[in-house]
């Protein structure tokens, strides 16, 4: 509820502003955008849950919301905006230019983690530090036993493949090459560096020889009955096999590691991002004057700090949430109410307002379990963030790549695959490519690179 709620007067007490809410249900929450942007007297905030849609960039360059480059940028005066990442706000730029505030996401979240006790059992144990670690402990869980395997790989190779390529250095989709021109990752010598390292961990056994055909719906199972003892995906998955491993397994240490930054033999550290590291975007509409401009993002600055962070997750403390001894958030002590229902009673969707730029500022619920290995990933989700390799061509259109992309770039991954399994060799990657440049490819790249000369102009 928006009237009398505790948290929005508290809200108002503390910022002077008085919010108006109007929630729509996520399952028509598309329609309800197209409708309010055809509309003369928009509302002053919109939250996007598309940046990338066509009608939200049409509306931006015909001048429907504000440009906020500016804005952004300023440190001084909006430290909470500023402490944004860079390369996100380039994700969601249009033309080079911000119109929004982005809605974070987990950033890179990509990662790799494996099983600590079975690289001890293989003499393994140390930190992951190199790529030439990273080689040493695949190599050593292939030779663990004939039926397992080091590397748990799937259909879905998309993830696998785009964690070592661009560990070794290659780009994210796109990259830029010393002349401004814009390429496509697998001419990098860099990724078939990392093609390479799959296909030898393939030919040693590190690799399940039906990999492409196993569902990404048993990829945890596979871990689970102890066949295959390294990952490389999404990095919370690593706490959440550790937490299912002591609830289900009865374990009583911490068996999985999640890696930190991996470098290359010359130092450098490159990693892929399995995101655009936003979810959506707050826009500020035309209906707000430019007089009025700074206090509206004077608002979302506030939003975006400790305290509106708190307020707009978890309300309000004694009311929705209670510290213990230490500090930490906890339930109800009087009943033990859940937090979640407590805050859901009052908070409603709140947390919609919630865009979280310098990451969750909130105060913490203690940690529960044998391990903190969710504390870890956390913190590594900041450490990581700066070794990010970001897609240059992620804010601009390739009329070809619309149509065509999709299938093109199958003929990319795929070729992939065969290679990894042995099944093609160079010439055959390489006449893939060639295919994939003469179907469509050549003319993506020379969009793309029209696109992002225009931009830089």
């Amino acid at each position: 509820e928006t009237e009398n709620n505790p948290v929005l007067d508290y809200i108002e007490e503390q910022t002077g502003v008085r919010l108006q809410i109007n929630f729509v249900a996520n399952s028509t929450y598309g329609d309800a955008i197209t409708t309010t942007l055809t509309d003369s007297n928009m509302p002053m905030l919109i939250a996007l849950t598309d940046a990338r849609a066509a009608n939200i960039i049409n509306s931006a360059k015909a001048g429907a919301f504000w440009d906020l480059t500016d804005y952004v940028s300023d440190a001084e005066n909006y430290p909470w905006l500023a402490a944004g990442n860079p390369s996100v706000y380039n994700n969601i730029s249009i033309d080079g230019r911000i119109y929004g505030i982005y809605r974070t996401r987990a950033y890179p979240r990509a990662g790799i983690y494996y099983r600590t006790d079975i690289a001890k059992e293989v003499g393994f144990d140390k930190e992951v530090k190199t790529l030439d670690d990273l080689t040493e402990l695949a190599t050593k869980l292939a030779g663990y036993s004939d039926d397992t395997y080091a590397l748990n790989m799937c259909s879905y190779t998309a993830g696998t493949i785009n964690v070592i390529t661009v560990a070794f250095g290659a780009p994210n989709n796109w990259g830029i090459d010393e002349n401004g021109k814009i390429y496509p990752a697998h001419q990098s010598p860099a990724y078939l560096e990392g093609l390479n390292w799959l296909r030898h961990l393939y030919e040693i056994g590190g690799i399940d020889p039906n990999f492409a055909t196993i569902d990404s719906t048993q990829w945890d199972n596979i871990e689970r009955t102890n066949k295959a003892f390294m990952r490389f995906d999404c990095m919370d998955n690593g706490y959440r096999q550790q937490e299912w491993f002591e609830k289900e397994a009865g374990v009583t240490e911490q068996i999985f590691e999640i890696c930190g930054p991996i470098a290359k033999a010359d130092g450098s550290i490159t990693v892929w991002p399995q995101n655009a590291g936003f979810s959506g975007e707050v826009v500020v509409t035309k209906s707000v004057s430019e007089e009025d401009l700074p206090k509206v993002m004077k608002f979302l600055d506030w939003v975006n700090g400790a305290e509106g962070q708190m307020l707009i997750n978890w309300g309000l403390a004694d009311l929705t949430y209670w510290l213990d001894a230490d500090g930490y958030r906890m339930a109800n002590p009087e009943d033990g109410t859940d937090m979640s229902v407590q805050v859901q009673t009052i908070q409603h969707s709140l947390n919609q307002l919630g865009m979280n730029l310098p990451g969750d500022l909130c105060t913490p619920a203690k940690v529960t379990g044998i391990t903190n290995l969710r504390g870890r990933y956390n913190d590594l989700n900041k450490e990581l963030a700066q070794y990010a390799v970001a897609d240059p061509c992620y804010p601009f259109v390739s009329e070809t790549n619309v149509a065509f992309g999709s299938q093109l770039s199958t003929i990319i991954s795929d070729a992939a695959v065969q290679y990894i399994a042995g099944i093609i060799d160079e010439d055959g990657l390489r006449a893939a490519w060639q295919q994939w440049y003469d179907e469509g490819g050549a003319m993506i790249i020379d969009e793309y690179n029209a696109a992002y000369q225009a931009a830089q102009k």
